[in-house]
């Protein structure tokens, strides 16, 4: 881990992570905005819904140099909050600090 956090950063990620649709989404997933500033948050859990085979997550996040990991508060649903539901996801993800898309989710080979 600490050879990829000194040599790659969101702009290197965004073009190397594969691409993933919403409705795979699993722990380890990210999402990602490469830039600079870019952000990355990490997908910490997956939990589903077996009645309904809906699908909730929850994010984190930290800065650099990764450390004091957070999980992040919900700010489009005050109800499910820290939970995000993928069935309320028309195309965009809001954080506190960032929005990212759906198509910004991406993960690991």
């Amino acid at each position: 881990m600490e050879l990829v956090f000194n040599y790659a950063g969101t702009l290197s990620l965004t073009k190397q992570l594969k691409p993933k649709s919403i409705r795979q989404i699993n722990s380890g997933d990210v999402f990602i905005k490469g830039g600079s500033p870019g952000h990355t948050v990490i997908v910490v859990e997956v939990a589903e819904d077996k009645q309904s085979g809906n699908r909730y997550f929850l994010l984190a996040q930290s800065y650099m140099p990764a450390q004091q990991i957070q999980v992040l508060k919900n700010p489009q649903n005050n109800n499910l909050s820290p939970w995000y539901s993928v069935a309320d996801l028309v195309n965009d993800v809001a954080t506190p600090e960032w929005t990212f898309t759906i198509n910004d989710l991406k993960t690991f080979d």
